[in-house]
């Protein structure tokens, strides 16, 4: 048998392992990532009874981070269904465009931490109070998780620039996607549980 077409059968044969295994790992590790921030949840709630417990608004920036993080759920989307139709330049843009309202939507987390600091809610300290460290604690993971979101995007872009992706070639793209919609429901949770639980 030719070397080049055992190769190519080989490579073949690779990638379809590779495929069958990306998808349930990446499940995996989100249903992980759902039974800390569950833990955390529960946590918080049963501190939440105690006489201690400080009640404060939420920064205006989480609403702005969250319209954000909505829209770059559409961008990431609109990545995909660019690579269903080989446009690779959609793509590249649509990719572009996720990753940078994923670091501005970064950017007003650290502002509205600016602003709890100078209304007096630390995360830890003499003056702290469990209120506004669950807050910090449940928002710096969800961030942590969405800089990892941010390099798969990446990853995506600069592929992209490399014509990786097509019709034939999806798998890249649509694991970038669940993650990232998965980050995105995530801090909509967050957000939702942190407004009406104060």
């Amino acid at each position: 048998m030719n070397s080049n077409a055992l190769s190519s059968s080989e490579e073949e044969e690779k990638r379809a392992t590779r495929d069958k295994v990306s998808k349930p790992m990446l499940w995996l590790g989100m249903v992980s990532m759902m039974m800390l921030f569950a833990g955390l949840s529960s946590a918080y709630v049963v501190s939440h009874s105690s006489s201690k417990w400080l009640k404060f608004e939420l920064p205006q920036l989480f609403y702005v981070s969250t319209a954000i993080i909505i829209l770059s759920s559409v961008t990431m989307n609109s990545t995909l269904i660019a690579a269903k139709k080989n446009d690779t330049k959609g793509i590249k843009r649509f990719a572009l465009l996720t990753l940078v309202l994923g670091v501005v939507f970064i950017i007003c987390q650290f502002k509205a931490w600016g602003f709890l600091i100078s209304q007096g809610i630390y995360f830890a300290g003499k003056t702290s109070n469990p209120s506004g460290s669950y807050l910090y604690a449940l928002t710096f993971l969800h961030m942590l998780h969405l800089v990892a979101g941010i390099i798969a995007v990446f990853v995506v872009w600069v592929q992209a620039g490399r014509q990786k992706y097509n019709s034939g070639n999806l798998l890249g793209i649509q694991l970038c996607a669940i993650f990232w919609h998965f980050l995105d429901g995530l801090w909509v949770y967050l957000f939702l549980f942190l407004l009406f639980q104060r």
